[in-house]
């Protein structure tokens, strides 16, 4: 599966998002270390369902869910447990044209023109956790 690795300003960028409580934080457990991982992330709701849609392809996020897919979600300071379900190909396209306006085609665009398949964006739904 493909993936685009960020640069180090993006990497640096997207850790000061997720401590600033600007964007929404994912914290998922690490897959090997057992370790909580936050992750600035943008969530989108279609009829009702939230997603999370990986704009660089197979990203650590996404095999950290695959791995154990408990996640919490804090948005402005509020963090809600949920857990995820990888949503199947033929049925991310719907949720993927909501995504990409979101963040606007200067900020993702470039990601989406070397990964234009909705296969090489592995899209989530998650249910809150009870």
């Amino acid at each position: 599966m493909a993936y685009l690795k960020p640069t180090w300003f993006e990497k640096k960028f997207s850790s000061i998002m997720a401590g600033a409580n600007v964007a929404e934080r994912l914290t998922v457990t690490g897959r090997v270390s057992g370790d909580p991982h936050q992750v600035a992330v943008t969530s989108v709701d279609v009829n009702g369902v939230k997603y999370l849609v990986s704009t660089r392809g197979e990203s650590q996020w996404v095999k950290n869910i695959r791995a154990n897919p408990n996640v919490t979600l804090t948005v402005k300071g509020k963090s809600t447990a949920y857990v995820a379900a990888e949503v199947p190909v033929q049925e991310r396209a719907p949720i993927i044209a909501a995504f990409r306006p979101i963040l606007g085609t200067l900020l993702v665009g470039r990601y989406f023109a070397k990964l234009p398949a909705d296969a090489d964006h592995p899209t989530f739904a998650l249910a809150p956790s009870s």
